[in-house]
């Protein structure tokens, strides 16, 4: 369970440039001949698409709200096994956790709980000296692994005088910066940095940020910090920690939806999956005319389906396919982006576009995000992935509604307490806006898997 040497990237708020130095930086140390493993702090779907895409690695999500410290360990391990580096990106501020007004689940819990050194990237758009004193104030905070500093959106000549003011006031080192390059910006929309599918040349713009970044930051020294971190604690507990058992039987065959309509998953949630016995296949519900045959369950993920709403509805005989294996009686998990896909009607701008007609309601898009956030969600009633009673942690991050949410859970917000009926469940489906991590409740994909086998 010894890692490799790891560090994470984090920031001092949303924008910093986290995501621009991250896959900066991986580029750089592959150019090196290091084999690199990503990860991304929180819930984060589009960032690991990034890591994916530019480099070619399997990048996981290690959110400690959902997932816990353990099971985070695990998988921090697990996925950098045979790997020289490792690189965790961070979410939002370095300090900024579950409920808006703790820390916990945070950038800086995760670089505590694995005991991983930090870069701080910092944005220097409009700001001087006084970037000098939110630095200190970020290292003075809490007790913390902040090793050294970037800078970003800053030109040669500022950085030098930037250095020298922030070294000297804070103590804490400088290891280079990164200036505005214009055409390499990663442009964002209502759910963040936009997929990396979508993105002209990115390879190019990525191999355009590591020739940078090995000119105006020290990697050696980022190298020797990464190279400084303990190895990672592991008691038997985790060591031990089964996240799955193979069941018995035949492979289930599981059909994913993958394209650009729906690329919301994490990866460790479908191999979970895989090590119990299911065999994905991927389908497009944009470009495929039919479900592949022989299923015996259906995922439909979160993703973009109002992007496509009108190719979407062109492909009729996808939307009958699914109706009639939903109606059917096929397992089926819809998250967010499926969960829309499943209902009667989809209204973009004003158009309407009727989808697949299973839950008898339609969707349209609000003005600010709705039921933002994480939640702990118990189930009312007994259904595909839970007995009544039992809970599972989750979030939810969409401008869409419905006129028919669910009542099968009852979903409440940590801190706040705030809570409200969701998801519509059956012994045969679960569909509804948030989101969920498999291998926070490996019991929900036993579940899944077993009716799978009926």
């Amino acid at each position: 369970m010894k890692l490799p040497a790891r560090i994470m990237v984090a920031g001092g708020g949303s924008g910093s440039g986290k995501t621009t130095v991250s896959c900066a930086l991986m580029a750089a140390f592959m150019r090196r001949g290091l084999k690199t493993a990503a990860f991304k702090c929180g819930p984060d779907y589009i960032d690991p698409m990034f890591h994916r895409e530019t480099l070619g690695t399997h990048s996981a999500n290690l959110d400690l709200f959902m997932l816990g410290e353990d099971t985070a360990l695990k998988l921090l391990s697990e996925n950098s096994l045979g790997c020289d580096i490792a690189v965790l990106e961070g979410v939002m501020g370095f300090y900024d956790g579950v409920g808006g007004g703790t820390a916990e689940a945070s950038s800086w819990h995760l670089s505590e709980a694995s005991e991983t050194p930090v870069l701080l990237v910092e944005n220097c758009e409009s700001q001087s000296l006084t970037i000098a004193a939110h630095i200190k104030g970020v290292l003075e905070f809490r007790r913390n692994n902040i090793r050294a500093v970037l800078l970003n959106n800053t030109g040669e000549a500022s950085f030098k005088t930037l250095k020298l003011v922030i070294e000297r006031e804070t103590g804490i080192p400088v290891v280079g910066f990164m200036p505005y390059l214009p055409g390499c910006a990663i442009e964002s929309r209502h759910l963040g940095l936009v997929t990396a599918a979508e993105i002209e040349d990115l390879r190019k713009k990525i191999s355009r940020l590591a020739d940078t970044i090995e000119k105006t930051a020290d990697i050696d020294k980022i190298l020797s910090i990464s190279a400084s971190a303990p190895p990672l604690k592991t008691p038997a507990s985790v060591k031990n920690m089964p996240l799955s058992k193979t069941l018995s039987g035949k492979k289930r065959r599981i059909g994913v939806a993958r394209d650009r309509a729906f690329c919301f998953y994490y990866e460790d949630s479908l191999g979970l999956l895989e090590k119990m016995g299911a065999e994905l296949i991927d389908f497009s519900p944009l470009a495929d005319k039919s479900l592949p045959p022989n299923l015996d369950g259906l995922i439909l993920g979160g993703g973009y389906p109002e992007l496509y709403a009108a190719e979407l509805s062109e492909n009729k005989t996808m939307l009958v396919g699914v109706k009639n294996a939903v109606c059917g009686g096929l397992p089926v998990i819809a998250e967010c982006g499926g969960f829309m896909y499943l209902h009667n009607e989809l209204d973009v701008d004003g158009k309407i576009y009727l989808l697949a007609g299973v839950i008898d309601a339609r969707c349209e898009k609000k003005e600010r995000l709705v039921r933002f956030g994480y939640a702990e969600f118990t189930a009312n009633t007994s259904n595909l992935l839970c007995e009544a009673g039992e809970t599972l942690r989750g979030h939810e991050f969409h401008y869409w509604d419905s006129s028919r949410t669910g009542d099968a859970f009852t979903a409440v917000k940590p801190v706040s307490g705030k809570s409200w009926k969701c998801i519509i469940a059956t012994e045969t489906l679960f569909a509804g806006f948030p989101h969920f991590h498999l291998c926070s409740a490996p019991g929900a994909a036993e579940r899944f898997l077993t009716k799978c086998s009926a």
